[in-house]
C-alpha cells in the first residue's frame, strides 16, 4: 500500500486492544506494508475479504488483520507477532529478495 492510505477502526475495539496490553491501533500508520507478508484470511467466512499481514512497526514484528472498505483500510486486530509468525515473515522476505536477485 502506498502513502496516503486512510485507516479506520471501531473505537471500542481499539480501546479493548489497549486494555488487553496490545498495541494501539494508531500504530498502523507506521506499519511497513512494503515488506509485509500478506495473506487472505480464510479461517472462516467473514462476509468480506479479510487479510492477515505480518510486518514491521519500528523494530518489532506485528500481525495486522484488516479489510479494505471503500478505499480505506479497516483495522480489525493488531498485536505483536509470535516467533512462528516472525519466521513466516522472515522466510517471505528472504524469498522476495531471492526472486529479485534472480531476475
Amino acid at each position: 500500500m502506498g502513502g496516503g492510505v486512510s485507516f479506520e477502526w471501531d473505537p471500542a475495539k481499539a480501546e479493548a486492544n489497549i486494555a488487553s496490553g496490545r498495541p494501539p491501533f494508531t500504530d498502523v500508520h507506521r506499519f511497513d506494508f512494503a515488506t509485509a507478508a500478506i495473506f487472505r484470511d480464510e479461517r472462516r467466512n467473514y462476509g468480506e475479504v479479510r487479510k492477515i499481514a505480518i510486518g514491521i512497526i519500528g523494530e518489532r514484528h506485528h500481525v495486522l488483520v484488516y479489510t479494505e472498505r471503500a478505499g480505506r483500510v479497516r483495522v480489525i486486530s493488531l498485536r505483536k507477532a509470535n516467533q512462528r509468525e516472525v519466521d513466516i515473515h522472515d522466510r517471505y522476505t528472504e524469498s522476495v529478495r531471492k526472486d529479485r536477485r534472480d531476475r
